[in-house]
C-alpha cells in the first residue's frame, strides 16, 4: 500500500516498510522487501546512496557457494564457523555471539546467488588465512556495482527513495514501532510504517559520543574511515528501548594512508549492469600479472601498513619532525597520532628498510595470499603519499624542517646503538604518508533475535522495529575480509523477505 491517512492532524504518507539508511544493508532490505510485494520507503541522511559499502573493496565472503563448487572446494557452515572465529583478538571472540554468527553463515550464499541473479558478477573463490577453504568472492568491478545495481532494482520494481533526509525519531504507538520522522529542506515530516521501521545506518565510527563512551574518551579525537558514520541507527535504537551489545569492540584504531585526491580507478568505473556483465565474462580471461596490477592498485588505496614495519625499526614523525610514540604500542601510538598536528604523522624507512620492504617477503600492505604492495608500488602508484630520496630531500618534499628531521634520526640512533640495535643510515629514504589513525569499523550493534526484530535488555522483541548490518550485529564480532558485506546483505535480503511476506499475508 502507499496511501495517505491522517495523524495528529496532518496528512502522513504510510509504507508497509521505511528502511532508515542507503547502504548496502538498507538497500538490501528494501529491494527484498519490494520483491515479496511490500510498499517501501529508503530513507538516506546524505544527497547519495552507498555508504560505507559504496567506499569498500567489495569483498563478500561466503561457504559451499557455486563458485567454490566449480572450483572443486569442499566447505561447510561448521568449519566457517570455527574458521571465523580464528580472525578476532581473543578477548573479543570471548564475546561474540556464536549462534548468532552460525545463522548468518548458513545464509550467505544464499545472497551471493540472489544478489548473481540480479545482474552482479563475481570472481573468486580467494584464500584468506587462517580461512581453511577459500571463501572470498569480489564484486566486479567494485563494491559500487552492489549500490548501482540495488539502486536500480529498487526504483524499477516501485520502490521510493529520498536522499537528504535524515531519520530523527521514531514514532511510537503503544509499544510499537510505527514510523519515522524525518527532517527534510529544513522542516520535519513524519512517515508511518505499517509492517515495520528497518535501521540500517551504518556504523558509529564516526561519532565522538559513542565511541567516548564505549571505548574511552582518550579515543574520541581518532576519525571515522567513513566520515558520516555517526552511529544514528544505534542512538534511534536505544531511545526505542533496545539493547546495544559489544559496543566496545572496534576494529582499529589502526593507521592507514590518507585517501587520495580525487575518485579512484576503481570508482570511476561504470557500473550499469551490461557493463557489470561484460566484466564478469572478460575478467576471467585477463592473465594474472594484469589482475595483481589492478588488486595492488586498491592495496594502496585501502589497506593498513604492515605493524612488521615498526617492529623491524621505521619510526613514525610528526609534521615538526618529531618522533612522538612508541610505533609498537598500539593503540597508543593511534591515540598519539591523533594529538599530532592536523592529525598526520609519517613513516620513515631508511635504505635499508626500503630495500628490506622491496621484495616478498617483506611488504608494506597486501590482501593476503592475493597480492602484496611493496616500497615501489607505493612510489609509483601513490606519490601523493609516498616520496623517495635523501633524508633531506624527502623531509623538504612534505614540507618537514630537515635540521628538526635530522636531529630526530640522530637522536634514535644514540638509542638504538647504546641499546646494541640497528641504527637508520644510508643515502636512500623513503617517507610514507600523511597517514592518519582511523576507526575501520565497530562491531556494537542492536541484539536481535532470527526475525531481526530489536530486542530490549529483556530479550523481549520491540514491536515493529528491526535492525540490519553495522545497525544490527547483534553481539556477532565479523573479523575478516567479506563478512561485513556479506552481512549486511544477508540481513537485509532476510528482512525484507519477512516484512514483505507480512506486509502481502
Amino acid at each position: 500500500m502507499n496511501n495517505l491517512r491522517s495523524f495528529k492532524g496532518d496528512h502522513i504518507q504510510t509504507y508497509d516498510v521505511i528502511v532508515v539508511g542507503g547502504g548496502g544493508s538498507g538497500l538490501a532490505a528494501a529491494v527484498s522487501a519490494v520483491e515479496h510485494g511490500a510498499s517501501v520507503l529508503l530513507l538516506e541522511k546524505r544527497p547519495e546512496l552507498g555508504g560505507t559499502t559504496g567506499i569498500a573493496v567489495g569483498s563478500y565472503t561466503a561457504n559451499r557457494t557455486r563458485w567454490q563448487a566449480a572450483a572443486g572446494v569442499q566447505d561447510s557452515v561448521d568449519a566457517h564457523a570455527e574458521d571465523a572465529g580464528k580472525f578476532p583478538p581473543a578477548a573479543y571472540e570471548a564475546v561474540n555471539n556464536a549462534e548468532l554468527r552460525r545463522f548468518f553463515l548458513a545464509h550467505a550464499n544464499e545472497t551471493l546467488e540472489w544478489l548473481e541473479g540480479m545482474g552482479l558478477r563475481f570472481l573468486g573463490p580467494n584464500p584468506e588465512p587462517p580461512n581453511r577453504a577459500p571463501r572470498m568472492h569480489n564484486v566486479v568491478p567494485g563494491a559500487k556495482a552492489y549500490i548501482a545495481l540495488l539502486q536500480a532494482r529498487l526504483l524499477r520494481l516501485g520502490g521510493e527513495v529520498r536522499t537528504n533526509a535524515a531519520a530523527v525519531g521514531l514514532e511510537r504507538e503503544e509499544g510499537r514501532v510505527t514510523g519515522v520522522t524525518v527532517e527534510m529542506d529544513g522542516a520535519r515530516t513524519t512517515f508511518l510504517a505499517g509492517s515495520g521501521v528497518v535501521l540500517a545506518a551504518g556504523d558509529y565510527t564516526n561519532s565522538p559520543d559513542l565511541i567516548g563512551q564505549y571505548r574511552g574518551q582518550e579515543f574520541t579525537p581518532i576519525e571515522g574511515i567513513n566520515p558520516y558514520s555517526t552511529g544514528d541507527g544505534h542512538v534511534l535504537a536505544q531511545q526505542a528501548g533496545a539493547q546495544l551489545v559489544n559496543m566496545h569492540v572496534t576494529y582499529g584504531p589502526e593507521i592507514r594512508f590518507i585517501a587520495p585526491p580525487g575518485k579512484t580507478f576503481q570508482q570511476l568505473l561504470p557500473v550499469n549492469a551490461p557493463f557489470v556483465k561484460l566484466m564478469g565474462r572478460l575478467l576471467p580471461l585477463v592473465p594474472q600479472f594484469l589482475m595483481n596490477i589492478m588488486v595492488r592498485r586498491l592495496l594502496v588505496t585501502w589497506q593498513h601498513p604492515e605493524n612488521s614495519l615498526y617492529e623491524d625499526g621505521a619510526i613514525l614523525v610528526n609534521q615538526g619532525g618529531e618522533r612522538f610514540c612508541d610505533e609498537t604500542d598500539s593503540p597508543a601510538r593511534e591515540i598519539a597520532i591523533a594529538r599530532q598536528p592536523g592529525k598526520i604523522a609519517y613513516i620513515l624507512l631508511d635504505e635499508r628498510l626500503s630495500e628490506r620492504y622491496s621484495q616478498w617477503p617483506h611488504f608494506i600492505s597486501t590482501a593476503p595470499k592475493i597480492a602484496y604492495a611493496y616500497v615501489r608500488d607505493y612510489l609509483r602508484l601513490r606519490p601523493d603519499v609516498a616520496v623517495q630520496g635523501g633524508l633531506s630531500e624527502v623531509a623538504g618534499r612534505r614540507e618537514i624542517p630537515a635540521a628538526a628531521l635530522a636531529e630526530t634520526v640522530a637522536a634514535i640512533n644514540r638509542e638504538r646503538q647504546a641499546a646494541g640495535g640497528s641504527p637508520l643510515v644510508g643515502e636512500r629514504w623513503a617517507l610514507l604518508g600523511p597517514a592518519k589513525a582511523y576507526f575501520t569499523t565497530t562491531e556494537g550493534g542492536a541484539a536481535i533475535n532470527h526475525d531481526f526484530q530489536a530486542l530490549t535488555p529483556a530479550d523481549d522483541p520491540i514491536p515493529g522495529l528491526y535492525a540490519v548490518g553495522q545497525n544490527g550485529l547483534g553481539g556477532q564480532v565479523l573479523w575478516g575480509h567479506g563478512l561485513h558485506i556479506a552481512w549486511a546483505m544477508t540481513s537485509g535480503r532476510m528482512v525484507g523477505a519477512r516484512l514483505g511476506d507480512k506486509a502481502s499475508s
